[in-house]
């Protein structure tokens, strides 16, 4: 099975990118966050975020308490490290199984973070999504009910834009949010690109 990664900073409109390949040309895409989420309740996953940051981490019905990791983890780089490192490897193993029983030219794993964590060398080929500064910071302020201060910190924790379009194999500009034509053109030329492959 061939395996794509599907990128793009935050407000690059990735996620509506994603949903294109799925629901247009019935591509199965791999939520790489969603699907993390999920992780933190399996059984050995919940026991080391336990032995690691204390029982607490999770409320008593099981589920993760995402406030109290966050003020565990916050400017904690090595906190953040061992969270990777307990995520990744069951994250990119579950993956890989998930893709192989999938019945399509190819799949795509959706991420903001693939260059960033150089996890490219799992892939057949990296699709960046891109848009504008501006138009990023847009969609994020909105969407999110933030400030651009708030924005701009969260994209410091990124790769710049040209940096990430530097290790594309792909690129889909997505600077509009009222052309769905021109966007869904673009898609569907990658697409035939990669079902070539």
């Amino acid at each position: 099975m061939k395996k794509f990664a599907l990128t793009g900073n935050i407000g690059s409109g990735k996620s509506w990118v994603s949903g294109l390949f799925e629901k247009r040309l019935n591509i199965p895409v791999f939520y790489s966050d969603i699907e993390a989420k999920r992780l933190y309740l399996r059984a050995d996953i919940r026991v080391a975020m336990k032995e690691r940051f204390g029982r607490d981490v999770y409320f008593r019905n099981g589920r993760l308490d995402r406030k109290r990791l966050s003020e565990l983890v916050f400017n904690d780089v090595q906190a953040m490290r061992d969270i990777e490192k307990l995520l990744y490897p069951a994250l990119n193993a579950y993956f890989l199984q998930w893709a192989e029983n999938q019945n399509a030219p190819y799949v795509l794993y959706e991420s903001a973070i693939i260059l960033e964590k150089h996890l490219e060398s799992l892939f057949d080929g990296v699709i960046m999504v891109t848009a504008s500064e501006e138009t990023r910071l847009r969609r994020v302020m909105l969407r999110d009910h933030c400030d651009e201060a708030a924005v701009r910190q969260r994209m410091a924790k990124q790769w710049a834009e040209n940096e990430k379009l530097a290790h594309a194999d792909y690129i889909i500009f997505h600077d509009s949010d009222d052309d769905d034509e021109a966007l869904l053109e673009q898609v569907l030329q990658v697409h035939e690109k990669l079902s070539q492959n």
